[in-house]
């Protein structure tokens, strides 16, 4: 590809980037009105799983990057006019429901007990069994879901700093401070715990921080930045990221894919990979998805290719998840995929409400839940 051309592709992707430093958007239609490349036709489903629809809820429309919360045999979720809700992931049954009085903006963490969203008044809202606990202001954006862990809920802004509140009462505990970004992405970064230490996304590297102080305990870098201006240096890591063990693998934006060894701070792969969406993993392998529709499969040990799907290409895949002998995948269309974890095949097809799959799925009790941009909450489980 020419440098050009590579330009313009990068540029063209960042129509998604908000500017905190200037609080600026590329104007609609900058680049002219280019049809969209037509998404594959849908294989015959072979049905070789057997899978039934368990269950179905129902929250509002979902216009943010969501994360299903799962603790236990419970699901929480959240739509975009502020709801907030948990099922029991065994019947579907809606167990609280309450509201953060203003759109959200990121969510949702959850630890069974807790839960807690960023609003786009940026607000950060805790609730307990749907009842609003506690708020505090946050001094930046933010679009990745709080991590409610340890009795403390950590934030991730938007220029990538890190907060810690306590869990009951919302005090602020500290804050990590780094020099902003130019761009960011407008999408979750990349944040978790791992053994005793937070492990967050910085730029294009992972940082292992003192969930108790927020002292930096190792850095770990996936990618670096290059090119002349800021959209080709733009390096930023986006959730979801797989974790097995000490071994945490991320996704840089259209860059790279790496692994690193938390116990010792240290990358031990990468490989340069043309992304979006976050990871899914288990213990021999990390999957994800190219902007082209590509699924891929990485041995998390070495990095090396095991194998690749090109039979969904152009469908706005998100990011996979690793379930049984599966690789779940959604798409833009509303449809569900379980591609063979051996080798990328199709193993059969479930269908929702025909509205994009807004979060990555998840696996709660012996469920497999998805949430829809239509705020559909549907439930999978075997035959």
């Amino acid at each position: 590809m020419s440098r050009a051309a590579t330009m313009m592709f990068r540029t063209l992707a960042v129509a998604s980037l908000v500017s905190l430093s200037a609080c600026s958007m590329m104007p609609t239609g900058w680049f002219g009105s280019s049809e969209k490349p037509k998404p594959a036709e849908l294989q015959p489903d072979p049905k070789l799983l057997g899978v039934r629809q368990a269950w179905t809820g129902r929250v509002a429309a979902v216009d943010f990057p969501l994360v299903v919360g799962v603790s236990g045999n419970a699901v929480a979720v959240a739509a975009g006019d502020g709801t907030v809700a948990g099922f029991d992931a065994t019947t579907g049954r809606e167990q609280w429901r309450g509201t953060a009085g203003a759109p959200i903006a990121a969510g949702i963490g959850f630890d069974g007990s807790t839960a807690a969203v960023v609003t786009r008044n940026n607000d950060l809202v805790a609730f307990v069994s749907g009842k609003e606990a506690w708020r505090q202001k946050l001094p930046a954006l933010s679009y990745t879901p709080p991590l409610v862990a340890g009795a403390r809920v950590f934030v991730l802004s938007g220029d990538r700093s890190v907060s810690a509140f306590d869990g009951g009462t919302g005090r602020r505990l500290w804050s990590q401070q780094r020099t902003g970004e130019p761009l960011v992405l407008r999408q979750a970064g990349v944040m978790l715990p791992v053994g005793d230490t937070l492990v967050v996304g910085q730029g294009g590297r992972l940082v292992g921080l003192n969930p108790l102080n927020g002292s930096v305990r190792w850095e770990s870098t996936i990618a670096a930045a290059r090119g002349i201006n800021d959209i080709e240096r733009l390096v930023d890591l986006v959730g979801h990221a797989s974790r097995v063990g000490d071994s945490v693998c991320a996704r840089a934006f259209q860059a790279a894919v790496g692994c690193v060894d938390t116990a010792g701070g240290r990358t031990t792969w990468t490989q340069r990979a043309n992304g979006g969406e976050g990871l899914g993993g288990d213990g021999a392998s990390v999957f994800g998805t190219e902007n082209d529709g590509r699924v891929v499969a990485w041995k998390r040990e070495n990095g090396q290719r095991a194998w690749t799907n090109e039979r969904l290409l152009h469908r706005g895949l998100g990011t996979p998840l690793a379930l049984g002998r599966s690789v779940v995948v959604g798409d833009s269309f509303g449809f569900v995929h379980l591609l063979s974890r051996e080798d990328g095949t199709l193993l059969t097809r479930l269908a929702t409400d025909g509205s994009a799959i807004a979060a990555a799925p998840v696996a709660a009790s012996n469920s497999l839940v998805v949430v829809t941009r239509n705020g559909g909450v549907f439930a999978f489980a075997p035959q």
